[in-house]
C-alpha cells in the first residue's frame, strides 16, 4: 500500500513486488496463512506505534513455510519483518522468534496463535497472576486476543465471565466455554458482574477494549483485583482515577506483549512451549471466525477494524 487511510480504501493487491530478500539472522518464509489483528488496522491507518515507511506490505502475524537453510520446509509462526507484511506471498522473519508451529493446528489456527495467545497469556499468567478458583472478567470476549483470555482462564482454573456486544457473538462466547456470557447490548455488565459474585467483583479484569469497558470494570473489581490494561479498542483511552484505585485496593497493570520479544524473549519461547502444550492437548484452538482468499484481505482489515469479526479473520494465500 502506498498510502494511509481506512483499509478499504487504500490497501490494493501488486503483482509488480520483489520477493524479499533474507539478510543476516532472517527467514524466507512462504506464508501460508496470515492472521487478521487490530494492529493492522491501526498500521493501515498510521495510528499504530509501529509506522513502517511507505510503501508496505501490512500483515503483523503468520504461518509460514521456511524457503530454504537449516530450517528448509519446517512451517513455523511469528512476526513477520515490516515493511514485508504477512498479507503477501513471501515475508520474513527473524530466525531468533520464528517459532514451531503446533503440530495440533492447521496453518490457520496456527497463524493465530502467536499474538492473541502471548498476550492473553502474559497478561493473565506474568502479570495478573491468575488462580485457579478466582473470577476472570474477559472483555471482547469473543474476538481474536478475548476469546484467547477465555480459553486460558478456564485451562488456568478460573470461573470466567465473558463481556460480548450482541447474541451472536455470545453464543460464540458460550462454546468457548465461558461460565456466565454477558451481552452488553442488552444489560449491564456491572450489575451482572456483581450479582455473579454475590458483590465482591471479580479479581482478574482482561481490558483489551477500554473506554466505557474500563470504566465499568473500576466498579465491578474485587478488593485486591487487578485489572490488565491491553488496548483500546473502542479508541477511546481512559483516565483512571487513582484515589478509586486507592480506596478500592485494586490494581492497574499495563501490557504491552511487544516489548517482551525485546526485554525478555526467553520468556517469550517458554510461553510459545506452554501454549503448543496446551494446543497439543487440545485445550486451546484458537478461533478462526473466517478463511479468506487473499483479495479479500482488505475487507478482512476493515471488519477487524469496525468491530464486526469473530474471533480471528485468516487470509490464505492463493
Amino acid at each position: 500500500m502506498g498510502e494511509l487511510g481506512e483499509p478499504r480504501e487504500v490497501m490494493r493487491t501488486a503483482d509488480d513486488v520483489a520477493r524479499p530478500v533474507a539478510g543476516p539472522g532472517q527467514l524466507l518464509v512462504r506464508v501460508r496463512a496470515a492472521a487478521v489483528n487490530f494492529p493492522d488496522a491501526l498500521m493501515v491507518r498510521g495510528q499504530y506505534q509501529v509506522r513502517p515507511p511507505l510503501p508496505f506490505t501490512p500483515g503483523v502475524e503468520l504461518c509460514g513455510e521456511v524457503v530454504d537453510g537449516a530450517r528448509r520446509g519446517k512451517r513455523v509462526i511469528g512476526n513477520p519483518v515490516l515493511p514485508h507484511g504477512a498479507f503477501a506471498e513471501y515475508a520474513l522473519l527473524d530466525a531468533a522468534a520464528a517459532f514451531p508451529a503446533p503440530e495440533a493446528l492447521d496453518d490457520a489456527e496456527a497463524s493465530a496463535l502467536h499474538i492473541g495467545y502471548q498476550t492473553a497469556w502474559f497478561a493473565l499468567h506474568r502479570r495478573a497472576r491468575l488462580r485457579a478458583g478466582e473470577t476472570l472478567l474477559v472483555h471482547a470476549a469473543a474476538g481474536g486476543v478475548g476469546s484467547a483470555a477465555v480459553q486460558l482462564g478456564r485451562a488456568a482454573g478460573a470461573r470466567v465471565i465473558a463481556v460480548v456486544g450482541g447474541p451472536a457473538k455470545a453464543e460464540t462466547a458460550r462454546a468457548l466455554g465461558a461460565d456466565l456470557v454477558v451481552d452488553r447490548t442488552a444489560e449491564d455488565f456491572v450489575a451482572a458482574v456483581k450479582a455473579a459474585t454475590g458483590g465482591r467483583g471479580a479479581d482478574v479484569v482482561f481490558d483489551p477494549v477500554g473506554g466505557d469497558a474500563y470504566n465499568g470494570s473500576a466498579r465491578c473489581v474485587a478488593f485486591e483485583g487487578r485489572i490488565v490494561v491491553v488496548g483500546f479498542a473502542a479508541g477511546q483511552i481512559p483516565a483512571p482515577a487513582l484515589n478509586h484505585a486507592l480506596v478500592k485496593n485494586y490494581s492497574i497493570l499495563g501490557l504491552h506483549w511487544g516489548l517482551y520479544n525485546t526485554r525478555d524473549p526467553q520468556a517469550v519461547r517458554e510461553a510459545h512451549e506452554e501454549l503448543t502444550k496446551l494446543a497439543d492437548a487440545g485445550v486451546v484452538r484458537p478461533l478462526v471466525g473466517a478463511r479468506l482468499p487473499f483479495a479479500a484481505a482488505a475487507d478482512a482489515v476493515q471488519r477487524v477494524a469496525d468491530g464486526l469479526s469473530v474471533g480471528r479473520l485468516v487470509v490464505l494465500p492463493d
